[in-house]
């Protein structure tokens, strides 16, 4: 990028302001659509050509993620879970194929913005499969263990998650609107854009410290001989097990990720982190690619029946969920009446100890 230094103040009109001509230079270089001595690399965004090889594997990589996810969302009707996996898995496909053309050619104004605002946005999408989890883990196992009613993790986490997305969404519609002549309205998009990031970087800390804290109490309440069978056994489970890995591998993943893009875009458009290829494809491309891995080989109607039949069924409640209601119930009796009357007055009706003899409990938790 030229500096502004560098120019030769005979070539340019008479008092220009230095934000003016910094709009100059910007939409100077907008208009360039290939690379030539007055339009180098160096000058793109990006600082450089992409590798083909490493775009084309991402891309097939997505796509195999895609593909796996559909197939097992159709399979298993587990449709609110798979749609937002596929949607996120679509979303980097697209950005990724963007990225082929400008291998050859940097300066592709279409192929870069699609693939900036594709990559940028995709994780959160991918967030909200994650979030989900949650709420039927808690159900599956012990849901008054939880310090927050299952029912509502959704209802927090995924509204936080979509505002993360919002904000980034603005931030990259002022910095296109801004590209053409205005350096201080990309500026403010850039800005918006780390804003959506750091808060989804907090929405992410704040849903692992609550999931990881109500392991704990669960471990702890496994150990301690109170749990009963069913409990045990889906603790003890190699499938559920697996699940639970896959999904936290994709937590630490995507989280990795959005530190990384903090850092990047921290520097604005075009700075050293941003212009090096190679941290940007281990950080963001393949972090991005292992949780979508995950997250489709991985899926919750082959490890995890309790969280598919629920989804999949709507109101009709899960066997587990009755009995690990029961287990609750029954390891929480040392309280007394008292107290148990007292704990199930401020539960709703899916989440309160169910007797022995119930078979039946009406859920409204078809997410």
């Amino acid at each position: 990028m030229v500096k502004l230094e560098d120019i030769d103040p005979s070539l340019l009109p008479p008092n220009l302001t230095p934000t003016e001509l910094e709009n100059l230079i910007a939409a100077y270089y907008y208009s360039c659509d290939y690379v030539s001595p007055t339009c180098p690399v160096s000058a793109t965004t990006l600082g450089y050509y992409p590798n083909k090889g490493i775009n084309i594997f991402l891309s097939v990589g997505f796509g195999i993620a895609l593909f796996a996810t559909v197939y097992h969302g159709i399979k298993t009707k587990t449709w609110t879970y798979s749609s937002f996996v596929a949607a996120g898995c679509a979303l980097e496909l697209a950005g990724y194929i963007s990225r082929i053309p400008l291998t050859s050619n940097p300066w592709n104004k279409k192929a870069f913005e699609t693939q900036i605002v594709a990559i940028i946005l995709a994780p959160t999408l991918l967030c909200i499969s994650v979030y989900l989890t949650l709420k039927h883990v808690c159900l599956s196992l012990n849901p008054t263990l939880s310090r927050i009613r299952p029912r509502l993790y959704p209802f927090i986490f995924v509204p936080l998650d979509i505002s993360c997305l919002t904000v980034q969404a603005i931030g990259g519609a002022l910095a296109a609107g801004g590209a053409v002549s205005n350096i201080r309205l990309v500026e403010h998009g850039n800005r918006a854009i780390i804003a959506g990031i750091v808060l989804q970087v907090v929405v992410l800390g704040g849903f692992g410290g609550v999931g990881g804290e109500y392991l704990l109490r669960v471990k702890k309440w496994i150990t301690s001989g109170e749990a009963g069978a069913h409990a045990v056994e889906l603790w003890e489970d190699k499938r559920f097990r697996r699940f639970g890995y896959a999904v936290s591998g994709a937590y630490m993943a995507i989280l990795l990720r959005c530190i990384y893009r903090i850092a990047e875009m921290a520097g604005g458009w075009g700075n050293h982190i941003m212009q090096d290829e190679w941290s940007f494809v281990v950080l963001e491309g393949i972090m991005v690619l292992v949780a979508c891995l995950q997250l489709a080989f991985f899926p919750p109607g082959m490890l995890f029946p309790q969280m598919a039949a629920r989804m999949a069924e709507g109101k009709k409640t899960v066997k587990g969920d009755v009995e690990g209601q029961t287990q609750a119930e029954t390891s929480s009796g040392e309280k007394g009446v008292v107290g148990n009357l007292a704990e199930a007055s401020t539960g709703t009706e899916s989440e309160k100890a169910v007797p022995v003899s119930s078979s039946v409990v009406k859920k409204k938790d078809s997410i």
